[in-house]
Parts: C-alpha cells; sequence; structure tokens
C-alpha cells in the first residue's frame, strides 16, 4: 500500500458480542447461538443508535438496529480459524496467532495429581474442583469457604483454572500467589489457558465478586503484531484484561479497568495523551456480568451505554487515526448454559481515511484484522491473516 501510513489504532474488543454461531458450532454445543441477535430479540429490540449509524445493522440482522443506507465504517465479520471458543484464542488469533488445538478443558474437575500438587503447595485444602457457574459457587460454598479458608476451585466449558476466595479470609496478595502457584502447576498437557483469580466480598446470603480478578495466561507461542509494533518502534497501551491475556508480551503500558465505562474512559485517557501507537481495550462485562449470567437485560443495556459513548470515542479521534470494533467470541445470554459460543464477530473499521459503505464480507480469520492494521501503520508482521488495508482506505 503506497499510502501515508496511519498514526494510531483504537481497536475496541467488545468481549463475547458474538454475531452468529459458525458452521462448526454444533461440535462445540452452540447451535443456535446468536448472541448480538438472540439478545435483541429477548428485550424486543435494542436502541443502538450510533453503533446503526457505523453499520452494525449491515453485519447481521438485528431487531431494533436497521441496516444503514449509508453505513459509516467498513464492516463485516470474522470466523474464527483457531480450535476454541475462549478470551485467549480469540484475542491472539486477532493479533495473528492461531492454534490448531484447543486448550485441555475439565468436565470431571481436575485430576488428583494436579490438586494434591496445588493443596501441598498452598498448605490448604479445596473445595469443589468441578465445573461451576462462579456467582452460583461461592453462593453454595462461600460459607463453608470462610469458617474453613480453603479456597473454591473450579472450572467451566472453557479451560480455567479458578479460585474464589474471601478479601477477608484469604487476603488479595495471597490468592494471587495462589494463582501463580497453580500456573506453574499447569504446564505440559494440563496446560490450561487461563488460571483467574476471582475475590469476593460480603456475608452468607450475600457474597458478590469485586473487580480485582486477575487472569494469568499461558504465554503466545509465538510474536503477534504486538511484538512487531513494538519492533517497529512504536508503543502498545493495553486496557483492561489485555495485558494479562498477552502475558504482558508485546505491551509497553497497561491501566486496568473497573468496568465497561472505566475502560472507555481510560481509552480517551489514552488518546487525548499518545499520538501514536496501538490503544487495545478490552470491554469485559458483556461476558463477565451478563453473558455467563444469562441475563440479557444486562447485555442489552450494556451496549446500550456503550453506544451512548460512541460520539465522544469518535470526537477525540484525528485525521490519521483507525477506529476498530470487534469482538473475540460469543456468549449468548439466551441459551441455556452459561458458556462461551462458538461464533462470527463483528468488524467495524472507522477513520477520516477509511472509506465508508465497504463490505468486508465473512473474513476467514480473526487475523485479518491484525494483518490489516500492520500494514495500515507501516510495518511488517509476519503473521496469519489477510490484509483488507487497500480495499478500506481513501
Amino acid at each position: 500500500m503506497q499510502k501515508s501510513k496511519f498514526n494510531r489504532a483504537i481497536i475496541i474488543v467488545l468481549d463475547s458480542v458474538g454475531v452468529g454461531e459458525l458452521p462448526d458450532a454444533y461440535k462445540y454445543g452452540d447451535k443456535g447461538s446468536n448472541t448480538l441477535a438472540n439478545t435483541a430479540k429477548a428485550v424486543r429490540g435494542l436502541k443502538l443508535p450510533n453503533f446503526q449509524k457505523l453499520g452494525f445493522g449491515n453485519i447481521i440482522d438485528v431487531e431494533g438496529v436497521e441496516p444503514s443506507r449509508t453505513p459509516l465504517t467498513s464492516f463485516g465479520k470474522m470466523a474464527e480459524k483457531s480450535a476454541g471458543k475462549d478470551t485467549t484464542t480469540g484475542h491472539w488469533e486477532l493479533m495473528g496467532l492461531h492454534l490448531p488445538n484447543p486448550f485441555p478443558v475439565y468436565p470431571n474437575g481436575f485430576p488428583k495429581e494436579v490438586i494434591d500438587e496445588f493443596e501441598k503447595k498452598i498448605g490448604r485444602k479445596i473445595l469443589c474442583n468441578k465445573p461451576a457457574s462462579g456467582t452460583e459457587i461461592i453462593k453454595k460454598l462461600g460459607e463453608k469457604h470462610v469458617k474453613t479458608g480453603y479456597p473454591i476451585v473450579y472450572t467451566s466449558a472453557d479451560s480455567v483454572f479458578q479460585i474464589a476466595a474471601h478479601k477477608e479470609v484469604v487476603s488479595l496478595n495471597e490468592l494471587y500467589k495462589m494463582c501463580e502457584i497453580a500456573r506453574n502447576i499447569l504446564r505440559g498437557k494440563h496446560s490450561v489457558c487461563r488460571v483467574i483469580a476471582r475475590p469476593f466480598t460480603g456475608k452468607p446470603g450475600s457474597f458478590v465478586r469485586t473487580s480485582e480478578r486477575r487472569d494469568y495466561s499461558v504465554k503466545p507461542p509465538g510474536k503477534t503484531v504486538l511484538d512487531y509494533a513494538i519492533d517497529a518502534g512504536l508503543k502498545v497501551f493495553a486496557v483492561g484484561k489485555i495485558s494479562e491475556i498477552f502475558v504482558n508480551q508485546g505491551i509497553t503500558e497497561v491501566v486496568h479497568i473497573d468496568n465497561n465505562m472505566d475502560g472507555v474512559d481510560k481509552t480517551l485517557a489514552y488518546m487525548d495523551k499518545k499520538d501514536k501507537g496501538i490503544i487495545f481495550t478490552n470491554l469485559v462485562d458483556f461476558d463477565m456480568l451478563w453473558g455467563h449470567r444469562n441475563n440479557p437485560e444486562g447485555y442489552a443495556k450494556g451496549l446500550e451505554d456503550v453506544d451512548k459513548r460512541i460520539p465522544e470515542i469518535i470526537e477525540n479521534l484525528k485525521p490519521n487515526d483507525i477506529l476498530i470494533f470487534t469482538a473475540d467470541h460469543g456468549c449468548d445470554p439466551t441459551t441455556p448454559n452459561t458458556d462461551h459460543s462458538r461464533e462470527y464477530v463483528p468488524l467495524l473499521v472507522y477513520g477520516e481515511r477509511i472509506k465508508p459503505g465497504v463490505n468486508l464480507g465473512i473474513r476467514k480469520s480473526f487475523s485479518d484484522l491484525g494483518k490489516t492494521v500492520a500494514e495500515l501503520m507501516g510495518f511488517k508482521a509476519l503473521v496469519e491473516g489477510e490484509s483488507f488495508a487497500e480495499i478500506i482506505v481513501i
């Protein structure tokens, strides 16, 4: 591409906002999943006037979000090429890294040798060791945990080893240390995607999880677009759990967030302060608060809250900026299970120098996004994906 390069890419991941089942979704038990469309149906229509202008309704049919005759973005949807449907796999693929094999999952709980070693190293017994909903398991076992001091270890349909503990029973630092111990144990064939700290507070009958969750992911097995950006002299600013997903690999600066609106605030703060580089944001509430809890009303309200902030984000863009909205997987709040769903993800690309109304169709991989960002910003990234830069730049 011969045109002058872009200075900044602002990539906002609407965590779990999938746009319809992938052809192989049935293999994952996700037939019929469509996070965005099914949420819209459940609440009798979404009110997303700004996303509508960008072209959200041009990607798929969404009740309440009509297709725009003149969408402001180049738009489309992307298929996941990697095996799996988890946060880490989705984000890594967005940045050009494909995983041919899924991370291990534990539908019957973790094997005895893993739990025995974990208990020995933390000096305590554990409770649970089976798949569970995070909110339900602290409701069920929270009081016993408080009495015994035993941490609650559980998993899900995803490749996760989660440790829940009351902050007055197990300090945050101690809980984080337990997660580091688990991360060191879970290697080789038991190399789960993420170990997650799940602190909570409150009294029996009213336990609540805090925003001090921390993820301990496996390291990316190769270089991503973020690494190549840093090699090229650019900086990468991670907002939310991005740094945890990439284990700080390819990250220059990190800021943690309390919720979606805080994530938007901190994205805007970086936009105000940093003139060059990649601002990479994850808005996790869709997944954590509403998708996994089968709460379509909350999910819809969350989408509407982000929608209201879009004019503010756009007003802070500079002429050589790219703004991208996408997702990492689905988590349909209307299906019987509470797990992630294997779905296409949306793709909206906006900027003063980006052609509006270009239908990008169905991209074969999430990695097309990362490959395109690299080309637009003028650096080489030897990663998977097919750039669509040439067809969207004015």
